[in-house]
């Protein structure tokens, strides 16, 4: 069969709705589209190496906020989502995403390793007719230079016998504006038989697809996005420091800035970065810039004064515990609101309160911590110590037994009223006080 019969073939199936699809990795991302292609009326079958995540699913239970329980129940019961561990059967799908971490190694290259194991297992069932899709957030080229090379290794050829394409995610935990389905969706194809498979799957998936012309522009676009991002808090994280210096306060000036209806875009300062976008992203590009023997200076200069912030909120800790109080932070036990990464979920990844904890306790301090969405820490790579740590339940009494506490992330069900009553100190670093017209002289910001 032709490449031509091949992907006219899977083009009908995909109209008809007949196409079955497989997600490979059912994490924040992996499960929101799996949904997504499930209630687009396909067939879909997801893959992952945790087992626990296999048995939610057989429950019909969700474990990740943007897949209510009651969707993914609806979607499993009317027989278009399953769940395995099971690889081989890989061999039924007719389009695989993958969608699998691409963190950082302990020397701020690209760990690459999720995604070649994936593509390996892949490669074990790869037949004639299938389209292959990278989802992960990679360096331009990752498609065509390290999936694409271990899937013709089967001597299948990417455009001839199975198509290969890149579709950037675009998730964001926590945002209830918007979900998969609605968020436009950067395709594009390996070749123009795959450019057009990708338009078609996807655009029957959701509202609105963005065609590039390659899987390497695409790449790029995701990096962008997020460079953009880590790029503009580095800015006004430094901002930060240099306004707090003069006596003048950042926020006041971020707000008054912001209405002005063109040429400003708002961003604010924190404690650092988190997610596994922001922090990790912008480095796959620096990364893969000495290749082409060209700096990357700026981005590598917004990764220096974002990672330094927790070191920040830890210095202005110490010494306003020393001002207010006369007590050095070694002898202090220190509570932090908000252990995930952003308000309103429960994701730790990249978390900085995870950093802030560990900074805490190695000058000599106690760090606790206290967050509605997050009752256990879990494993972490960099953060095995912490591992198994609850968020205490606190009461007046609670509260006034700590020598400070630290706002580090601002969820909304948090009862600050109370925290600015009865806490003898409180650093502030999401100005969510102000925010709220709470006012006390124990509130430092931070």
């Amino acid at each position: 069969m032709t490449d031509t019969s091949l992907s006219s073939t899977l083009h009908a199936k995909i109209t008809a709705r007949t196409v079955k699809a497989g997600v490979v990795g059912l994490g924040y991302v992996g499960l929101p589209l799996a949904m997504a292609f499930a209630r687009a009326g396909f067939t879909v079958t997801g893959f992952d190496i945790d087992p626990s995540k296999i048995e939610f699913i057989d429950r019909r239970e969700s474990y990740i906020e943007a897949v209510p329980t009651d969707i993914l129940k609806v979607e499993c019961e009317e027989g278009r989502f399953a769940a395995t561990c099971d690889f081989a059967r890989l061999a039924e799908c007719d389009i695989i995403a993958i969608c699998v971490p691409t963190p950082l190694t302990a020397h701020r290259d690209p760990d690459l390793s999720y995604v070649a194991k994936t593509a390996e297992a892949i490669a074990k069932t790869l037949r004639p007719g299938q389209l292959i899709v990278l989802e992960s957030t990679t360096y331009p080229g990752t498609t065509d230079e390290v999936v694409k090379p271990i899937l013709e290794k089967t001597g299948l050829k990417s455009g001839a016998d199975f198509f290969l394409g890149y579709s950037p995610e675009r998730e964001d935990p926590g945002n209830r504006q918007f979900h998969t389905a609605s968020i436009p969706k950067v395709v594009a194809g390996d070749g123009e038989a795959a450019a057009g498979l990708m338009q078609a799957f996807y655009g029957a998936t959701v509202e609105t697809i963005v065609p590039v012309s390659t899987t390497a522009t695409a790449e790029a676009v995701k990096l962008t996005e997020n460079i953009f991002r880590a790029v503009n808090i580095a800015l006004v994280n430094e901002l930060k420091l240099v306004y707090d210096a003069m006596g003048i306060d950042v926020w006041e000036v971020i707000d008054a800035a912001k209405s002005k209806p063109f040429g400003y875009m708002p961003f604010y300062p924190g404690p650092g970065l988190g997610g596994h976008c922001i922090p990790i992203d912008p480095f796959y590009l620096t990364w893969k810039s000495r290749e082409f023997e060209t700096p990357t200076r700026f981005i590598e200069l917004a990764g220096e004064i974002n990672t330094a912030m927790p070191h920040h909120i830890v210095t202005r800790l110490a010494e306003a515990l020393d001002i207010r109080s006369g007590r050095a932070l070694s002898r202090s036990k220190v509570l932090l609101i908000g252990l995930a990464y952003k308000k309103n979920v429960p994701d730790i990844r990249e978390s900085p309160s995870l950093r802030l904890m560990e900074l805490i306790e190695r000058r000599g301090g106690s760090a606790a911590y206290f967050d509605p969405y997050v009752p256990e820490i879990p494993s972490t790579r960099e953060y095995a110590e912490l591992k198994g740590r609850r968020s205490i339940e606190w009461d007046e009494n609670a509260l006034k037994s700590f020598d400070a506490v630290v706002i580090a992330t601002d969820h909304d069900n948090v009862d600050y009223d109370a925290i600015s009553r009865f806490a003898s100190l409180i650093v502030d670093t999401r100005n969510v006080f102000a925010r709220r017209g709470i006012s006390a002289n124990t509130i430092v910001k931070a």
